[in-house]
C-alpha cells in the first residue's frame, strides 16, 4: 500500500514476546499461596440463665441448659438468729422433678461459685433455706473459637 508505514515483521514478535512475558508474570505472582490464616484460641462466655433472691424455701421455673455446663454465683445475708442459718440449692429436671446435683449446702453467711455438668435439658433449682437472705445466679457456658489476632512487627 503506497503512503501507509509498515512495521518491520520482527518489531510484532518482540511485542509478542514481551506481552507474553508480562502476562507470566502476572499470572503467577497472582497465584502466590496466601498465609495460612491465624490459629484458633477456644474461649468460653457465661450467658445469663436467671437470677433469684428471697429468704425461705422456694423454686424457680424452669429454664433451658443446651450446653449442660452451668455456674452458680450465691450469696447469703442477714442471719437472724445468728448461727441457726441454712442455705441449699438442689438442680433438678424440669420435667420429672428428679434431683440432678446439690452444689450449695452452707451453713450461716456465706457466698461462693459452684460448677455443674449435666446432660442439656429443662432445670429448674430447689431452694431450701432458714434464717438468710438469699441471692443466687445461674449462667450457662457457651463454647466457641475466635482468631487470634496476628503479632504486629516491632
Amino acid at each position: 500500500m503506497p503512503g501507509v508505514a509498515r512495521r518491520p515483521r520482527y518489531r510484532r514478535v518482540w511485542q509478542r514476546v514481551i506481552g507474553a512475558a508480562m502476562a507470566w508474570v502476572l499470572l503467577t505472582s497472582a497465584c502466590e499461596t496466601p498465609p495460612p490464616p491465624p490459629p484458633l484460641k477456644e474461649v468460653v462466655v457465661w450467658k445469663s440463665l436467671g437470677e433469684w433472691s428471697g429468704r425461705g424455701n422456694a423454686q424457680t421455673e424452669s429454664f433451658i441448659g443446651l450446653t449442660g455446663a452451668l455456674r452458680m454465683h450465691w450469696r447469703t445475708k442477714n442471719e437472724a438468729p445468728k448461727g441457726a442459718g441454712t442455705f441449699t440449692l438442689i438442680l433438678q429436671s424440669a420435667i420429672s422433678g428428679r434431683d440432678l446435683q446439690q452444689p450449695v449446702d452452707e451453713k450461716g453467711l456465706g457466698e461462693g461459685t459452684a460448677y455443674m455438668a449435666d446432660d442439656p435439658r429443662a432445670f429448674q433449682i430447689t431452694v431450701q433455706s432458714a434464717n438468710v437472705d438469699w441471692t443466687f445466679t445461674v449462667e450457662e457456658a457457651v463454647f466457641g473459637s475466635q482468631a487470634e489476632k496476628p503479632k504486629q512487627p516491632r
